[in-house]
């Protein structure tokens, strides 16, 4: 997902920096939170944590439908269209809209993931209301004039011109394409120099209107602002809404395995990726296929793949797996680099691992460790600050996994078994994936 951010640049900036990073330890980190839900007189709902530690306000939100909502031959039409939301809106274009959000002190960001359309502030709790009142300009009436419209179209398309000297990103285009075939998903979120020159200012406004309603929205606040006062915000906000969006129905789909794409440039290091079957956030087997990930390369410094590939043989500088989510398809992937003389012994011994775990699967040793990782990592990484909190909140809004859900996750990973791990890794890893090789050809370099 690409972000576009509008950062304070006047006086109110030093004083907001020096309260996000006193945010970073605020105790609103803490894994035993209280989450409140609130739900507004028009029916907007939120999830609200309380907490007065640093005088800041922390908002994030979603609406569901991202770049899969782009109309065929305009693809990148989100990516653009989240770029122009602070460029102008109601009665402020885009110079004197932007004045204002430097005088109230506030940072709003807005980005287009494949699924949803995210937007989010951060800001002083006394100046909160002047800066509410440009996001609900922002949500609400964008401008998308078309001076700001050609600036940022050409910035994108000035990035996108720039990036097609890559090999990796030709790469990616054909790995998405053989992947997905003609599914959104395979899709470049940011569209192409030619789909961009299609998009107009009715066609912003168009897709605007389709995304931007109350029916299909996510919210979390954290930070210095009680549920009173955040009702009366929401309504402010987005009260104005349409009730429902229009949206265009995707179809699940998974990644077509069992093939190999070769993308041959002359390169000091090959690339490597390989991909298999994914499992959904709810899946019954999910956190076994968690645990599982993190023992197999997930873990970084602790995993299989970093000690066999690189620890032991010095193969890689990193080497890494993950298990991808998106709404409607799901993923583990393999990642790598290697030298080109390498790369045929490097792939051969991560299919040799891959089959380990999956027929072998994991020791109590390995499992209890990545039980205790993915307990304390969370709060760490997911916990730590309000932006955070905000952001994990929408995220399990978005995965409807329950108010309760952090809570319960310790529960859940606690009681994995190493049995349940090896019929995750089995049904995940038997498969023969998709390998995508970026470099000289491997025949070449054997020998």
């Amino acid at each position: 997902m690409t972000w576009c951010n509008r950062l304070p640049t006047g006086a109110a900036r030093p004083l907001l920096i020096v309260f996000v990073l006193l945010g970073l330890v605020a105790t609103s980190a803490r894994a035993a939170m209280a989450i409140q839900e609130v739900e507004t007189s028009s029916g907007i709902k939120a999830w609200l944590v309380e907490d007065y530690s640093v005088p800041i306000v922390t908002i994030r939100f979603a609406f569901r439908g991202g770049t899969t909502q782009d109309p065929s031959g305009k693809e990148g039409l989100a990516h653009l269209m989240t770029a122009l939301l602070d460029e102008g809106a109601g009665d402020l274009d885009s110079e004197t809209f932007q004045e204002r959000l430097d005088d109230a002190g506030a940072e709003m960001r807005f980005g287009a993931g494949r699924d949803a359309v995210y937007g989010s502030m951060r800001v002083l709790a006394d100046q909160k209301d002047d800066a509410f009142d440009l996001l609900r300009l922002a949500v609400e009436q964008p401008r998308f004039d078309q001076a700001p419209l050609d600036r940022v179209r050409g910035q994108i398309v000035t990035g996108i011109i720039a990036e097609a000297k890559d090999p990796e990103t030709a790469a990616q285009g054909a790995w998405r394409k053989a992947l997905y075939g003609d599914h959104p998903y395979s899709r470049p979120d940011e569209g192409t120099e030619q789909t961009l020159a299609t998009v107009t200012t009715t066609d912003l406004k168009a897709l605007h209107k389709r995304l931007f309603a109350g029916g299909k929205l996510a919210i979390a606040v954290a930070g210095a602002i009680d549920a009173g006062a955040l009702k009366h915000d929401l309504d402010r906000i987005f009260g104005g809404l349409p009730a429902e969006p229009s949206l265009v129905p995707v179809a699940d789909t998974a990644p077509k395995l069992a093939q190999e794409i070769r993308t041959p440039y002359n390169l000091p290091q090959t690339g490597l990726r390989l991909v298999y079957p994914g499992v959904s956030h709810k899946d019954p087997q999910f956190f076994a296929a968690y645990l599982m990930n993190d023992i197999l390369g997930g873990g970084a410094f602790t995993s299989r793949l970093w000690n066999e590939v690189r620890e032991k043989r010095g193969l890689a500088y990193h080497i890494r797996s993950a298990l991808v989510n998106n709404d409607h398809a799901s993923a583990l992937v393999i990642a790598t680099g290697t030298r080109p003389d390498r790369a045929a012994e490097t792939l051969a011994l991560i299919r040799a691992e891959v089959r380990r775990i999956a027929e072998e699967g994991v020791s109590g040793e390995e499992l209890g460790a990545a039980k205790r990782k993915a307990i304390a990592g969370y709060a760490i990484g997911n916990l730590n600050s309000f932006r955070t909190v905000a952001d994990t909140l929408v995220d399990i809004q978005m995965k409807d996994l329950g108010i309760d859900y952090i809570e319960r996750r310790k529960q859940l990973i606690e009681a994995v078994s190493a049995e349940d791990v090896r019929s995750a890794a089995n049904r995940l890893l038997s498969a023969d994936p998709a390998v995508m090789i970026v470099g000289p050809p491997l025949e070449d370099r054997r020998g």
